[in-house]
């Protein structure tokens, strides 16, 4: 089965020696029945006509941001949105410079700041610029949103230096969007379901009782799910993050809510619980504020433990269960001890009691514990919370295939 068939592949050449290979690269995608659309930016055109394009493409070439041909299209918005998939290749160092930044001055990264697919780049530059502090740290901003980087390989460059910084085959490009598209043609029959946020447990009207918890790492880890062609469900507490139009969102208040949510959502083949559900509940709520006392005396109740139940369900349970631990002590032995009691096959613990990881964070610091011994414990240093919910889908991934 061809899964490249019929796809739409917008293809960015920038301005370097490479660019030459971007015409093979425009002939391996037309043979396997790849619709391309082309954009050259003003530097590439030094390097490869848009005569020459075109005829490999058999579309038309687009190179300006505004196109009097097409002044009532708006080029930027309606490629982003025709596209299946972005690959820049090859991506300059000034690419990726402007693309890390948000910059957008011309119809490239106008139009990859104006979408919402996925972006693939295949970076060509000296090997000097290649290590240049500068030029990693644009790297690495660039896979916090998401991008997916191919190479650079080493060997001789134009320049007739030798390193790193040559831009990757069109073999080996090809090779990368074709495994993509077959995953992702794969993940497209999973079902995941993830819970997120804090719960609240009403004492009367206005007060209850919740956590610090912000839902970011879970709706990263929703959002990385989708990305990769899983049917995604979100569970949510309260929470003010926007999700994207395909992931399907439940938002619930307390974890009774979210309790049912998940029995309704059921079965799946992959189930991550990151919500801070709260432990406890109050065994009568008032229908009235309660009016200032010296004191209150309050009756709790444990609420039910969700990832206990689906864990250890006899039919509903998925292929995959993954709790999450935050923790301020004792972390690996915590962790290890909610792996074993709960049933589930991976514990990703954090430590909340740092403050500038974790709660209301953009970044984290995790551990991964495995029930399956076969599997060597891990940890994911501090990067932003996107960038580890990346991580953790790849595991995900390779888990389920």
């Amino acid at each position: 089965m061809n899964n490249l068939s019929q796809k739409k592949i917008l293809l960015i050449i920038c301005g370097g020696i490479a660019a030459y290979k971007s015409l093979e690269l425009i002939r391996l995608f037309k043979k396997q029945n790849v619709e391309i659309k082309t954009v050259l930016t003003k530097s590439a055109k030094e390097f490869v006509t848009p005569l020459s394009v075109a005829s490999l493409s058999h579309g038309k070439v687009y190179d300006d941001l505004f196109d009097t041909e097409n002044e009532t299209e708006m080029d930027h918005i309606s490629l982003s949105r025709w596209a299946d998939l972005i690959l820049i290749a090859p991506a300059t160092a000034n690419t990726i410079s402007k693309l890390s930044s948000g910059s957008s001055d011309d119809l490239a990264s106008t139009v990859v700041l104006a979408s919402d697919k996925n972006v693939f780049l295949a970076p060509a530059m000296n090997v000097r610029m290649w290590e240049h502090p500068s030029t990693h740290k644009n790297i690495s901003t660039l896979k916090s949103y998401g991008y997916k980087i191919i190479g650079p390989d080493i060997g001789d460059m134009a320049c007739g230096e030798f390193g790193e910084g040559k831009m990757s085959e069109p073999k080996d490009i090809f090779s990368n969007v074709k495994i993509y598209f077959d995953q992702l043609n794969k993940n497209r029959k999973l079902k995941a379901l993830v819970t997120a946020g804090p719960t609240n447990e009403y004492i009367d009207p206005v007060r209850y009782i919740t956590n610090k918890s912000s839902g970011k790492q879970g709706y990263a880890l929703a959002k990385a799910l989708a990305i990769r062609g899983f049917q995604t469900t979100l569970i949510s507490g309260p929470t003010n993050i926007q999700v994207d139009n395909n992931i399907d969102l439940v938002k619930v208040e307390t974890a009774d809510e979210m309790f049912k949510a998940t029995q309704k959502n059921l079965p799946v083949d992959v189930a991550i619980f990151s919500a801070a559900v709260a432990d406890y509940k109050i065994i009568e709520k008032m229908n009235k504020k309660i009016k200032k006392k010296d004191s209150l005396n309050l009756e709790l109740e444990k609420n039910i433990d969700i990832l206990n139940y689906v864990s250890n369900h006899n039919y509903l349970r998925p292929k995959l269960v993954i709790g999450f631990a935050a923790e301020t002590n004792n972390i690996s032995e915590n962790a290890k001890k909610k792996l074993a009691e709960k049933n589930c096959d991976w514990v990703i613990a954090n430590d909340v009691s740092n403050k500038s990881i974790g709660f209301d964070s953009n970044y984290n610091e995790v551990s991964i514990f495995y029930k399956n011994k076969k599997f060597k414990d891990e940890k994911i240093e501090i990067k932003k919370k996107s960038e580890i919910s990346e991580e953790i889908v790849d595991r995900v991934v390779e888990h389920l295939n």
